[in-house]
């Protein structure tokens, strides 16, 4: 039978083929001559066209598979492109709105003017003033008994008209947000508002689940809001349309030790419309809204939810687009001034809360699917449950809550780290702990916190090197201390030194989101042993750790790097007691009353600061390093109750410590070339820095030929300092017999490019940052380096310990000897990066 010969298969033997093909879809030719043999009815078909019917069918699957996903792809552009009209269209209207007003405006000016002069009055300004505050005004309702379901009723499809002219008309000036650029595979369309009371943000997605199912995911706030502490429904009302309201008291977690928590008293009204749309609305009850009394509550500051919620529409082909508006009153004079912009910052809003929902219905969404694989056999859900499990333990130690058995322990009479212990385990060890990990004797877990104000470092960036750079802060023996809590004979209480055990970390990932924003991974410590008396605590360990927010073009993003001590089963159910970092960027505003005026926050203790702090004039420049941030650190200890004092002593000590580290750190790391008012960086002024700052430029001299410095510095400190301040990267490796060179020295311009500190430059080798390229031209010229002194290596690409890329144009590479011995055996390698910046 010829090959080409089309063959018509019976109904049978299409069955035969297909269970094959079901089995294996590209079988062998022995396979395939097997089946033959296997099924008679098959023995008329030769295997070459056996296997050009394999051919075929898989060509088939394939061109289904494709045709499937650019359908799905086209349900996303129509989808997409229906939401880009509608938001045109509202658009358009926004800018009539702004043509008529600003021609109004002008009006009301030239009236103002003519009237002032005339008569010296100012009647017209105080008109135009009173039209400006109508832009946004605040509804007035005549008091009503909303005790019954008609009056509430009422409230209801107020809040929910009031909600559907944020989401898709103009009652709220929108700004789209910086970064967020519509398309098929982005987050959506996410905007902030601009003069209106209250902070407000809005997005618009598309997610590939139904309506119902989103809504419920929605409806579930503590899910995916970080920040929700607890939301209990106290009534619920079906109406005569098929909605239900609710009555909700929901509580919020402070993000730092600095400001009370806030809570709200809310009516959520979920709801049909006509075109098949569902409508989840919710707004604060207050007095001139009617409505029963909220519950009173000592420990929370009430703020407002004005008209915010989610309108979910059935997309054609499966699926929803979603529109979410948040807006709150966080009663921002309730705060220190110098807190109040992350109080009055709609872009924090946005991504603390609208985006936060819109990633985690699509998390859930690609989950659902199948999209998202994790290894190590752990369940997205089990996963996503230990890092709320984490964010909740840390915010309960931020927070501090009476109800939750916290009380404050007397200070030493410094107030700059807060003590608070726990002697509740039945009131705090829910499921985020364990009753296990405290002493049946009697004890507790002690909670040493304290917030301070950082300048002019980006958030995402200081929380990056902390979780890559832990020796730089990290105590050892405090964490083998942490990490015997787990254990059921603790060590003795350790006393926190300026610099602990060093011990290398190994980063283990476990998950992480879809738009990797926050990472879960498994962080194991690999202890060392300098004396005989180390040998013990010379093990390792491990910490389960959430990182987020280390996207440096997120704006208004919180930063985030917290970590609970784990065994080596790492159950489910495993007990967690979290530590960590918080980062938070306050907005810029331009300062109004002179370089004085701007203040900052050290340690919860308010100073003045000089001109070169201020704020920047600018609001919300993604890449403006003249920023101000909150940072926030906690770390939690069980204590037993004989040795409450030693631990407290001993969490102070380590805290301030800690505080010290992030300090330098913090200024280490602080964009020196951007931010200039910082002032100049301290320098590394030992002997032996002068020493090696001597014999760096001397070998220079005579391996080159050249001069690294301007000839007339003389002086040793002079030279240090030009060497310190030379514009290119400069910095020295070791060189030994069968180790990997690392680095022992870096100017700054050498610290900037590695983005790393003096203290942790020993842990980076030289073969870590260059690329391919880079290290085959080193090994290449070696020989010539050790034989000549120099040589010129290409332009290249090398990365900083962050991960970052970084270009050159040239790399010098010199033998630095001693003044003594231009042969000696002990030398070092000299490195010059020309011209480098961040790709």
């Amino acid at each position: 039978m010829d090959s080409s010969k089309y063959v018509r298969y019976t109904p049978e033997q299409v069955e035969a083929l297909e269970r094959v093909y079901n089995e294996c879809p590209k079988p062998s030719s022995l396979r395939r001559q097997q089946l033959i043999r296997e099924c008679p009815i098959l023995s008329n078909i030769e295997p070459k066209q056996i296997k050009v019917w394999f051919q075929n069918r898989r060509c088939r699957e394939k061109q289904r598979k494709e045709a499937s996903r650019l359908q799905t792809v086209n349900r996303k552009l129509t989808a997409m492109n229906k939401l880009l009209m509608e938001e045109n269209d509202r658009l358009q209207k926004q800018v009539s709105h702004l043509v008529y007003e600003n021609g109004y405006m002008k009006q009301q000016l030239q009236t103002a003017s003519v009237t002032t002069t005339d008569n010296n009055s100012c009647e017209s300004v105080v008109v135009s003033g009173q039209h400006q505050q109508q832009q946004n005004p605040t509804p007035r309702h005549p008091q009503r008994d909303a005790n019954n379901p008609a009056g509430l009723l009422t409230i209801a499809e107020e809040t929910l008209a009031e909600f559907l002219s944020k989401a898709t008309g103009t009652a709220v000036d929108w700004v789209q947000m910086i970064g967020m650029k519509p398309g098929p595979d982005s987050i959506g369309i996410v905007a902030v508002s601009r003069n209106c009371s209250g902070v407000a943000a809005r997005a618009c997605g598309l997610v590939s689940l139904e309506p119902t199912k989103v809504a419920e995911i929605l409806k579930d706030r503590p899910s995916w809001y970080r920040d929700c502490r607890c939301i209990d429904v106290l009534s619920i009302i079906p109406t005569a349309n098929g909605g239900t309201i609710e009555l909700i008291y929901m509580q919020t977690y402070a993000p730092t030790t600095l400001a009370a928590a806030r809570d709200f008293w809310t009516l959520r009204y979920t709801t049909s419309l006509e075109d098949g749309s569902l409508v989840i609305c919710e707004r604060s009850l207050t007095s001139s809204t009617g409505g029963p009394t909220g519950p009173p509550t000592t420990s929370f500051v009430r703020a407002e939810m004005l008209p915010s919620g989610f309108l979910i529409r059935p997309c054609d082909g499966g699926g929803s687009i979603i529109h979410i508006v948040d807006h709150v009153d966080l009663d921002v004079w309730s705060v220190p001034e110098v807190l109040r912009p992350l109080y009055e910052s709609s872009k924090i809003l946005a991504q603390k809360m609208t985006i936060a929902a819109l990633r985690h219905i699509r998390q859930i969404a690609q989950e659902t699917n199948g999209e998202i694989q994790y290894g190590g056999g752990r369940q997205p859900a089990v996963l996503r449950t230990f890092s709320q499990r984490l964010c909740r333990g840390f915010n309960d130690a931020v927070n501090g809550f009476v109800d939750d058995g916290w009380s404050l322990m007397g200070s030493d009479g410094v107030e700059d780290v807060t003590i608070m212990i726990n002697s509740s385990p039945g009131k705090f060890f829910g499921s985020q702990y364990n009753t296990s990990m405290v002493p049946s004797f009697g004890g507790g877990v002690l909670c040493a916190k304290a917030s301070m104000l950082l300048q002019s470092v980006p958030p995402a960036l200081l929380v990056r090197f902390l979780r890559e750079h832990r020796s730089e802060w990290a105590d050892y023996g405090i964490d083998t201390y942490s990490a015997a809590c787990l254990k059921p004979n603790p060590y003795t209480v350790p006393c926190a030194r300026p610099s602990g055990f060093p011990s290398s970390q190994v980063i283990l990932p476990l998950a992480h989101t879809v738009e990797h924003e926050e990472f879960l991974e498994v962080v194991r410590l690999e202890g060392q042993a300098f004396t005989p008396e180390d040998v013990a605590l010379a093990r390792d360990m491990y910490l389960l750790q959430l990182c987020s927010g280390i996207d440096e073009n997120a704006v208004g993003a919180c930063a985030q790097l917290v970590f609970a001590p784990i065994d080596e089963s790492f159950a489910d159910n495993a007990p967690l007691l979290p530590s960590g970092f918080r980062v938070i960027p306050l907005d810029s505003k331009p300062v109004m009353d002179g370089p004085g005026a701007a203040r900052t926050l050290d340690l919860a203790s308010t100073l003045e600061v000089g001109p070169g702090s201020n704020r920047s004039t600018g609001d919300g420049e993604p890449n403006s390093y003249n920023l101000r941030s909150v940072l926030t650190i906690a770390f939690q200890f069980t204590f037993e109750n004989h040795l409450r004092d030693d631990v407290a002593s001993m969490a102070r000590q380590y805290v301030r410590s800690v505080v010290g580290s992030v300090q330098r750190v913090a200024m280490a790391i602080a964009p020196s070339r951007i931010s200039p008012g910082l002032g100049p960086k301290s320098l590394p002024g030992s002997p032996e820095a002068l020493t090696l700052a001597r014999w760096i430029c001397r070998s220079y001299r005579i391996h080159t030929g050249g001069e690294l410095l301007r000839a007339d510095s003389q002086s040793g400190d002079t030279l240090l300092e030009q060497l310190w301040n030379h514009s290119d990267a400069i910095m020295c490796c070791s060189l030994k017999t069968n180790a990997s060179p690392v680095f022992t020295f870096a100017n700054q311009a050498g610290l900037d490019m590695l983005e790393t500190t003096l203290v942790a430059l020993q842990d980076i080798m030289l073969d870590k940052i260059l690329d391919e390229a880079g290290r085959k031209s080193l090994c290449t010229e070696f020989s010539k380096i050790m034989q000549q002194g120099f040589a010129h290596l290409p332009a290249g690409i090398c990365v900083s310990s962050m991960g970052r890329p970084v270009s050159y144009e040239q790399a010098i590479v010199w033998k630095v000897v001693d003044d003594d011995n231009d042969d000696a055996a002990n030398h070092c390698l000299g490195l010059m990066f020309v011209n480098w910046s961040f790709v």
